[in-house]
């Protein structure tokens, strides 16, 4: 839904928000997203600022209340991917990082850089699945929000 409203607008610089609320571990949000999924439309904003900004890209951190199994592996995601080292998601987290989680907080952490999903995204141009809640949910968005900027919201 991003890419037609960012196209039509032609920022000189792109500004995003990088909270880890969409994971689907976090305790207040849920929104079904994996650090995968998440590195994902870090690769997609990347391309995005690449794109239409020349690279001028400002991605700061935000919210995220799974301290420990999300917020680490993702911004260390998008920091790499920012410095133009990005991380590959088999890598193992450190060892000494999981042993200080270990001893202060008495809890397992993470072992790899991965949660173990591969992303799906369909591009809107397939159309959408009326069966599908998250389709819906796009869709009503669209049509409130795209023919505001005078785009049809059905493409």
């Amino acid at each position: 839904m991003v890419p037609p409203i960012l196209i039509e607008w032609k920022p000189q610089i792109l500004v995003t928000q990088q909270g880890c609320d969409s994971h689907i571990e976090d305790p207040l949000a849920h929104l079904m997203l994996t650090v995968d999924g998440q590195c994902a439309t870090y690769r997609a904003l990347h391309a995005l600022a690449h794109s239409l900004c020349d690279g001028r890209w400002v991605a700061v951190g935000g919210g995220g209340y799974a301290i420990v199994d999300v917020v680490p592996r993702a911004w260390s995601h998008l920091l790499g991917l920012v410095a133009g080292a990005p991380v590959d998601p088999r890598t193992e987290t450190p060892g000494e990082w999981r042993e200080y989680i270990q001893r202060l907080l008495g809890r397992v952490a993470p072992r790899r850089m991965t949660d173990g999903r591969e992303p799906e995204y369909r591009d809107w141009a397939e159309g959408y699945d009326p069966d599908s809640w998250l389709d819906r949910s796009v869709h009503e968005t669209r049509k409130e929000s795209f023919p505001f900027h005078g785009i049809d919201p059905l493409y």
